[in-house]
């Protein structure tokens, strides 16, 4: 039970994620997350008044289902097979989010002051950041699941430049974004 309830190393996961990837390849199957929102949207009836939408949805209904899988297996694992475990981070980087203000860095696995206090502040940064990423996820074509996984692994140059972006994009938010809004 030890096993399970600590990180798994990088050694267990990425042959795991290879495995999954290789067959879903081999089966002609894309991964992608973002994909699912479309799905629904088409098995919803989004089709009639919109071609985006308007494709066979059946066809993904297993991509439906790993997701559904996914969510409760994130449930079941905070719930039941986790011990409450906050991500080490670096004394420095502690240091430096305190004076942002981020009293909960390195006590919380996810910052208190902007998940559980809804200031306006707070709501506003949230959905700001719901509707960027899902405007960079619908415009760069997929999420960083479908492209940083299944693109790369059928070796597809879209989800190479996607990738890059998103690092840039990463870079740019932790370094010049992130000091100007706290």
């Amino acid at each position: 039970m030890e096993f399970i309830l600590q990180p798994w190393p990088w050694y267990i996961g990425g042959p795991i994620i290879a495995i999954v990837m290789l067959l879903l390849i081999y089966f002609g199957k894309s991964f992608g997350f973002s994909s699912n929102f479309r799905t629904i949207c088409s098995a919803l009836g989004g089709g009639k008044s919109c071609d985006f939408f308007s494709f066979d949805w059946k066809a993904q209904k297993w991509n439906l289902l790993f997701l559904v899988g996914a969510v409760i297996g994130g449930f079941v694992s905070v719930h039941f097979l986790s011990d409450n475990q906050i991500p080490e981070i670096s004394d420095a980087t502690i240091a430096k989010l305190n004076e942002m203000g981020f009293e909960s860095a390195g006590k919380a696995y996810s910052p208190t002051e902007i998940f559980e206090t809804m200031s306006v502040k707070n709501i506003a940064l949230l959905f700001v950041g719901g509707l960027v990423i899902g405007f960079g996820t619908r415009y760069a074509g997929g999420c960083t699941s479908g492209h940083a996984i299944s693109g790369l692994s059928d070796l597809q140059l879209p989800s190479l430049i996607a990738v890059i972006g998103f690092f840039i994009g990463g870079l740019l938010m932790v370094h010049v974004l992130f000091p100007l809004i706290f």
